[in-house]
């Protein structure tokens, strides 16, 4: 399909969503009343309404509006033989994409994949299958709208059995593979998949508050950053350093802020020992562990380079963030923190591709091939060399 036609299927479906909300969320309510009722991340991430189905039509909007990415000029040069040589951006071909409860990737994940002129395989999980076979039928109806191959975009309704033999490569071909979903997934899929991989990255994500912070922006960002659970940019561990002013008042009120939301809080020895309420933390590994629950931990560290350290350890790669007024140790803390998005007196939950400007997003990328953080149909591409002559050879 030419840019044209591409652009076309997203405006119908972007009507198609507002034309069948009730349909939509008929479908929805089914899953939700078949998902376990004390699961309120896999609820949060499953639940439709109509403010729900207006963001997904809007988020095609934006995505419609974005340029045309497909055959973009990378670089030419032309030799002195007169041999031009170009660099161009061309689609992956087929993008397969595995997901868990969220119906909202059929539409947005799927949007991103098609404006980069991939052709694209859906399989999501079963606690979201009435959802995406509603969503799946729209898509259907929005291609043939714009006479494109219905089989453009294709829902996987299969069993888990069938769904190993697709990512081994045995029912379906594709080109590349993006997992979005616990580790789980990410490891069946990274071990098993002949395609390459795109891991969509675990959080763990860690705000540090330096001894230069502005308390008030600090307590208003760690907040901020547990203000839904169930995404991947929210936050798991902040770290305060030791020499911060007022520290043991800063942790009490950060702590009772935090229990008041409803947020369990495990600190470590010396947060514990600052504030009696808090759990203490039973071993290493809790460092390491994306919550995605209503759970945060609160360290201390010695100063600013042992943060760096401890982030670079055990965060899972997505985002971090520093609250200071010390722009030397910002600088040093983005430049040296490994994470694809890293934030200085801002909060952690702005790591989105919407709100990054890409319209949408098909992943977030915690690896650093081929593309890393919020991948827009920009970053959905391969490049491909273009040569032309008039007779040259080599010799």
């Amino acid at each position: 399909m030419n840019a044209e036609q591409r652009n076309g299927v997203l405006n119908s479906l972007a009507r198609l969503l507002g034309e069948n909300k009730s349909d939509i969320i008929t479908a929805n309510r089914g899953d939700v009343e078949a998902c376990p009722a004390d699961d309120p991340v896999i609820l949060d991430r499953l639940r439709l309404n109509e403010a729900k189905i207006e963001k997904m039509a809007a988020s095609l909007q934006s995505v419609i509006e974005r340029p045309d990415p497909v055959g973009g000029l990378i670089s030419s040069h032309t030799r002195s033989d007169g041999l031009l040589i170009e660099n161009r951006k061309v689609p992956f071909g087929t993008v397969l994409i595995i997901y868990e409860a969220r119906p909202d990737v059929t539409v947005e994940a799927a949007a991103i994949a098609l404006k980069a002129g991939n052709r694209i395989l859906l399989k999501g999980g079963k606690e979201a299958r009435n959802t995406n076979l509603c969503l799946a039928d729209l898509w259907r109806q929005a291609l043939e709208e714009s006479d494109a191959d219905a089989n453009f975009v294709r829902y996987l309704d299969l069993s888990r059995e069938e769904t190993q033999e697709l990512i081994c490569g045995k029912t379906a071909h594709f080109d590349v593979v993006i997992p979005r979903g616990g580790d789980t997934l990410i490891d069946l899929v990274v071990k098993n998949s002949k395609a390459p991989v795109i891991v969509s990255g675990r959080g763990n994500n860690f705000l540090f508050v330096d001894r230069k912070a502005d308390l008030k922006m600090a307590h208003k960002i760690a907040m901020d950053g547990k203000r839904r659970l169930s995404v991947c940019n929210a936050l798991d561990k902040v770290l305060v350093d030791r020499s911060l002013p007022d520290l043991d008042g800063f942790l009490q009120g950060l702590a009772a802020a935090f229990v008041s939301a409803g947020i369990e809080v495990f600190g470590d020895g010396d947060v514990c020992s600052a504030v009696g309420s808090v759990g203490s933390i039973k071993n290493e590994d809790v460092w390491y562990e994306e919550f995605l629950s209503a759970k945060v931990v609160i360290g201390i560290a010695t100063d600013l380079s042992d943060a760096i350290l401890r982030i670079n350890k055990y965060a899972g790669g997505h985002s971090a963030a520093i609250v200071t007024n010390d722009k030397e140790n910002a600088n040093r803390f983005l430049n040296e923190v490994d994470c694809a998005a890293v934030y200085h007196n801002a909060s952690l939950r702005f790591t989105d591709g919407g709100e990054f400007g890409l319209g949408a997003e098909i992943a977030i990328s915690t690896q650093k091939l081929h593309f890393r953080g919020p991948l827009g149909a920009e970053h959905l591409m391969t490049n491909k060399w273009f040569v032309t002559g008039n007779g040259q050879v080599r010799g």
